[in-house]
């Protein structure tokens, strides 16, 4: 009996002493952890909180007009492409487009390769805030004001629908073409009015500037043409 209560005592030593090193060894693997981290920490420069509120989540925030009030069209297309679009739109270009007046932005196709291509209006973006650009990019936006600031050149029927609602017989353009057979409207308005338009307005000075274009391409033109 005695035998048997000194190896139960030893084997209750025993197993009293495996746990004490398990947990010593449970301790120096905590600690040891606790070290490789911090160290972590140490070597990486995580933002503070100032830095994170800086910059704004929301892709169309006001502060993004004073941080970066003029983006890289070309950058922001690329940024879009993967966070919208899951980069299915690789193949396609963004560009601006210097005369486009009529809207703030279109998709086109072209070649035979049939090339993707979206310009942006520089001329109604430029002035609009930076909110208007990236909704344009990725939204369909009106711009009606601007468009009809650009409309300097007015044609005006002597016809009957000079009478009629929404334009009173009025055409705006942006460029100095007056309506004729090649709008796509023309044979219904001679058969329907049959009027004639006269040009009522036009920029300031513009009359000189085509005229002083004029004699620029005569001079050019003679100049070639002489010895």
């Amino acid at each position: 009996m005695e035998n048997e209560d000194f190896f139960q005592d030893d084997k209750a030593l025993f197993n009293q002493i495996d746990e004490d090193l398990d947990l010593a060894f449970a301790l120096s693997l905590q600690e040891e952890f606790s070290d490789e981290s911090q160290s972590a920490n140490k070597q990486v420069n995580f933002p503070s909180t100032s830095e994170l509120s800086s910059k704004p989540s929301s892709i169309i925030d006001s502060q993004w007009e004073l941080i970066d009030p003029n983006p890289d069209i070309h950058a922001l297309f690329l940024e879009f492409n993967t966070k919208f679009f899951f980069g299915k739109l690789d193949a396609v270009e963004v560009r601006w487009s210097p005369r486009m007046t009529l809207c703030a932005g279109v998709c086109c196709y072209e070649g035979r390769g049939r090339l993707c291509s979206v310009r942006l209006s520089l001329p109604l973006l430029k002035l609009r805030p930076r909110k208007d650009l990236i909704e344009t990019l990725l939204v369909y936006h009106s711009f009606h004001d601007e468009v009809d600031s650009y409309r300097t050149h007015w044609w005006k029927c002597n016809g009957p629908c000079q009478n009629k609602r929404p334009f009173y017989g009025i055409v705006k353009r942006a460029m100095n073409r007056a309506p004729g057979p090649r709008d796509n409207w023309w044979a219904q308005h001679q058969s329907t009015c049959g009027g004639t338009f006269t040009k009522i307005k036009e920029p300031d000075n513009y009359k000189q500037k085509s005229s002083k274009r004029k004699i620029q391409v005569c001079t050019l033109h003679q100049g070639s043409q002489s010895p």
